[in-house]
């Protein structure tokens, strides 16, 4: 393989430029992380006067100490909470990610109770989805750790009582694909979130802590006359002793915690895959901290990602396919950490011979199970009246048909731009790649402002001519109003905060990210869950 040199220079202009941007980016990106963290953190008072730990604190003593967490949608619902970012608390309301728990890799769901008792908040319910679909996709065990006030009956809104009914289904679809599902009821599960309890297969409750019921106390009053208390309508110890709803009673939260962490260790969860086999590999020799600066803010300016490629990929040795035929499209072998992986990425626009060499790569790494990346940096498919000609739809859709029929992983990143269709052949989030991360410059959109804008100035600038006047000062304004809507929502802080990624990562992390991700991909491939033809049911 082929070891690509650097051609980038670290003390230019444009470098430094380029640099002191993302890091911008970066530090505003992780302000708004830190924020939802402070935010949980505040009740901290509250939460020990009830002899109670953080949110947080919970998934700290879940995980196996000094192990990775890779997090899920950290930015989702930025803005919908509150249109004032400077005041928007992003993470739905929920703490996501994949670990480890007693030497099993998991994804963990965990109530950020923190934070309006865990209520739901904007975009809270579509994370949990998605969570729940990498869980799935991935045969990860499903851990649990709820406290969760439920919907908030102020900002109701129907579809998402409707919607919601897929958390619950998807709660028996994992146990009944053979998937373990352990949940730790921290605090209130109450409603119809009484059935993210009442659907898992192992359940710990906390005395004098956990609430599970259908109607609590108000509405049953309500609904019926009938008075109860809290604890006699659904507490721990009646769980545990009469209805047979819990099956271990602790003590407080860390007792729970420990109880779940056993539980994990005794299901006997790597019986089907073999031990991961010790590989050998060198690291990019290239450093990953020009990563800061390869890509520039102005995503119509061009960029080599073979120099993305270089800082990421082991020994930075690229074996690339068709170098000299479609090059705007580069396409290639690489490997993460000893684990082979497909590349396709994008130094301009997908022509007809571009997406034809994509479309073959594609099939030829289905046929070797390799797994695919897509680096993002596409402006779109090419247009003219010669690419029509040559079949550029065509050709085009066999390559989206390739990204769509793909039977191996598929991960994506995007790095720059990912606009138009170029969004579709690079296996944009409706193409469901198996994970998606953005980098923070990246920028999604149908096209650019300035097109959009120009495309729509035509249109109308021509009908006002078939009525018999021109209000150029009506095109400009509309021009400007078109540029403000298209650039207002292709910043990953507006696509994150909608889960249009699995969240935004420092360009720096990436190869680590991948080795993850990867890794994951593996262990899915090789892992033989026993499925059911229904979920575990409570005696």
């Amino acid at each position: 393989m082929a070891t690509i040199e650097s051609s980038i220079s670290p003390g230019s202009e444009n470098f430094q430029s380029n640099r002191d941007g993302m890091l911008a980016l970066l530090e505003r990106v992780r302000g708004y992380q830190q924020r939802a963290v402070m935010t949980s953190a505040k009740s901290r008072e509250r939460f020990e006067k009830r002899g109670q730990l953080l949110p947080r604190e919970r998934l700290s003593l879940l995980l196996d100490p000094g192990t990775p967490f890779l997090e899920i949608g950290s930015l989702a619902g930025l803005g919908l909470d509150n249109p004032d970012l400077e005041k928007s608390v992003p993470g739905g309301g929920v703490i996501g990610g994949i670990g480890w728990v007693s030497g099993v890799r998991v994804m963990i769901n965990a109530s950020d109770s923190g934070i309006d008792a865990g209520a739901l908040q904007p975009m809270g319910i579509d994370k949990q989805l998605r969570m729940q679909e990498i869980a799935l996709e991935n045969k990860l065990p499903y851990v649990q750790l709820v406290e969760c006030a439920g919907a908030n009956l102020m900002t109701y809104r129907v579809e998402e009582f409707v919607v919601g009914g897929n958390l619950f289904r998807n709660i028996a679809r994992m146990s009944a694909a053979g998937l373990p599902v352990i949940t730790v009821t921290h605090g209130s599960s109450t409603a119809g979130g009484a059935y993210q309890t009442g659907l898992s297969d192992y359940i710990v409750m906390v005395r004098g802590r956990s609430r599970a019921f259908l109607a609590g106390p108000p509405l049953l009053k309500a609904a019926t006359g009938e008075v109860a208390t809290e604890e006699e309508l659904g507490g721990a110890v009646m769980h545990t002793h009469i209805s047979g709803l819990g099956d271990y009673l602790a003590e407080d939260d860390r007792d729970a915690i420990r109880i779940a962490r056993e539980i994990v260790s005794n299901i006997d969860w790597h019986r089907d895959v073999p031990a991961e086999p010790s590989r050998r590999f060198k690291p990019p020799r290239h450093d990953a901290e020009e990563l800061l600066g390869i890509m520039p803010m102005d995503p119509k300016r061009p960029v080599d990602m073979r120099q993305v490629i270089a800082r990421i990929a082991d020994d930075s040795e690229f074996l690339e396919f068709g170098e000299n035929y479609g090059n705007a499209t580069v396409v290639g072998h690489i490997k993460i950490e000893g684990l082979p992986l497909g590349v396709v990425t994008n130094n301009g626009p997908i022509d007809v011979a571009g997406a034809s060499k994509a479309t073959h790569f594609i099939q030829a790494c289905c046929q070797s199970q390799t797994p695919i990346l897509y680096l993002n940096n596409i402006t779109g498919f090419m247009v003219g009246k010669d690419v029509e000609e040559a079949g550029i739809i065509k050709h085009g859709s066999k390559m989206i048909q390739a990204v769509t029929n793909a039977t191996v992983p598929q991960i994506t990143i995007f790095c720059g731009a990912s606009f138009g269709a170029g969004n579709y052949g690079m296996c944009g989030r409706g193409f469901h790649p198996r994970f998606c991360f953005s980098w923070p410059n990246a920028k999604t959109a149908v096209m650019g402002g300035e097109q959009a804008a120009k495309t729509m100035s035509i249109v109308t600038e021509a009908a006002m001519k078939r009525k018999g006047a021109v209000d150029q000062a009506r095109l400009d304004d509309m021009e400007r109003r078109i540029i403000d809507r298209f650039d207002g929502q292709m910043s990953v802080f507006h696509t994150s905060a909608r889960l249009l990624d699995d969240g935004v990562i420092d360009p720096r992390d990436t190869r680590t990210v991948l080795a993850k991700v990867l890794s994951i991909c593996r262990d899915a491939e090789l892992r033989k869950p026993h499925p059911m033809q229904f979920s575990v049911a409570r005696p």
